[in-house]
């Protein structure tokens, strides 16, 4: 089961989806839709036929981000989290080949479109969390453990 945590930012973006796609882009498409049935044979209009899976598509991610919304518990910074890993946190990472990586620990809602954040869920993020600067970890992985050592820990404060 997966967390359900998520950032203020996150949190807000998904709020801003939510507004857009309730009070703009779902009335639009529902307009079309009504034109288009206006036009007669709805079988073979391929308009018709289009904006309404557009708009059963736009339904199904309003649904999902009003449950969401509700459920997800949003984590702000906070002064005491200085200095070790926890939500939130942008970590650097260095394994003994020299490999350096640099991401966000996040909500799961969050790491779509997002190639420098990771789950809370996942194995990377799990083995740094309360970690400090210079600790090593082991991340399981199934190609069996993989070490890395923290080398920068940096928290930004979110946005209301």
């Amino acid at each position: 089961m997966r967390a359900k945590l998520i950032t203020r930012e996150g949190f807000n973006a998904l709020q801003k989806e939510l507004d857009y796609l309730w009070r703009e882009h779902r009335p639009e498409i529902t307009r079309k839709v009504q034109w288009a049935a206006s036009l007669g044979d709805r079988s073979e209009n391929a308009d018709y036929q289009y904006n309404k899976k557009l708009l059963r598509e736009i339904d199904r991610r309003v649904r999902y981000l009003r449950r969401s919304l509700a459920e997800l518990k949003v984590v702000d910074y906070a002064p005491e989290q200085e200095g070790r890993v926890f939500f939130g946190a942008w970590v650097s990472v260095e394994n003994e080949d020299g490999e350096t990586r640099r991401f966000r620990i996040v909500g799961y809602d969050e790491i779509f479109d997002r190639k420098d954040y990771i789950s809370i869920d996942t194995p990377m993020a799990r083995a740094l969390l309360k970690k400090e600067v210079d600790d090593e970890v082991e991340v399981r992985t199934p190609k069996g453990p993989a070490y890395w050592v923290i080398t920068e820990i940096e928290y930004v404060r979110d946005v209301e």
